[in-house]
């Protein structure tokens, strides 16, 4: 304490200045109208270049929040498009928004682990039977398919993607509709193969390919990638179809898992198709 009043005491007039200084200042101010608007716009600026700042280190550290918010207003989206129904009454009967069924449902979830460079790969997603994920629904990214859903826990599922050996997918030419099976044969993760295309079918690389629809694990139209490069051996009825995915399986993070309203209902009907055939 006493070193305190030693200290006010010996710096007293140098105080006094400051106070006297600061008055003459208001005065100033107050009584001079140039005076007066030029403080005032200064510090207007000032303040609103510290709430500009504020507000950037607040939306720099809310971004993790934003995109979350961002990715599950997408997977809303994706469940309303018309791509997403099927027609109930057939194309000659148009009953306004009656006549049609949804048939696939997003849910947004986000990539925490998965690998690229093994026999079988896997995708684990941060979303589990707790928020009605089940094995079987499909995966996919903005840009692509990524796989389908193989083991579920509570609040995380593993995705077999596609690169692996086992999983194939029901994919068509765009341009044409032409149909094929896509497989990944190891190697470059970038790159798979399309079976199944009859040669008489014209091709070009840079042909789109898209699902087909027929799996009902993916809606029809998802994207796969483009005719990298083809081949057709002396002999062979089938090209062999190089497919560039256009998923890039290094980078996965926010995907969509995709659930059908149908699929169960296929399912058994072709399986009484099957049982009469038998």
């Amino acid at each position: 304490m006493k070193n305190l009043i030693r200290f006010l005491t010996k710096n007293s007039f140098l105080f006094l200045f400051v106070f006297l200084l600061f008055i003459s200042f208001v005065l100033l101010v107050k009584n001079n109208n140039y005076q007066n608007s030029k403080v005032f716009n200064s510090s207007n600026f000032l303040i609103g270049n510290l709430y500009s700042t504020i507000n950037n280190v607040n939306d720099y550290f809310n971004l993790k929040e934003v995109n979350a918010e961002l990715a599950e207003q997408n997977a809303r989206l994706q469940s309303t498009q018309i791509g997403t129904f099927s027609k109930i009454f057939g194309t000659t009967v148009e009953i306004n928004d009656t006549v049609y069924s949804q048939k696939y449902v997003f849910t947004s979830a986000k990539a925490i682990n998965g690998s690229t460079n093994k026999r079988e790969n896997y995708i684990t997603l941060d979303k589990g039977s707790l928020n009605g994920i089940k094995a079987g629904m499909g995966v996919v990214s903005p840009t692509g398919i990524v796989g389908t859903v193989k083991n579920v826990s509570e609040n995380f599922c593993s995705v077999m993607s596609v690169l692996h050996e086992k999983n194939a997918v029901s994919a068509k030419i765009k341009n044409s509709g032409f149909k094929g099976s896509l497989v990944w044969e190891l190697g470059d993760y970038r790159i798979a193969q399309l079976k199944d295309i009859p040669n008489h079918v014209k091709l070009n690389k840079g042909d789109t390919i898209i699902t087909s629809g027929f799996s009902m694990i993916y809606p029809e139209g998802e994207m796969v990638g483009v005719i990298k490069d083809f081949d057709l051996p002396e002999g062979n009825n089938f090209y062999d179809i190089d497919v560039e995915f256009s998923v890039d399986y290094k980078k996965i993070s926010h995907v969509f898992i995709v659930k059908s309203w149908m699929k169960e209902e296929q399912k058994k009907l072709e399986a009484l198709n099957d049982a009469v055939q038998e």
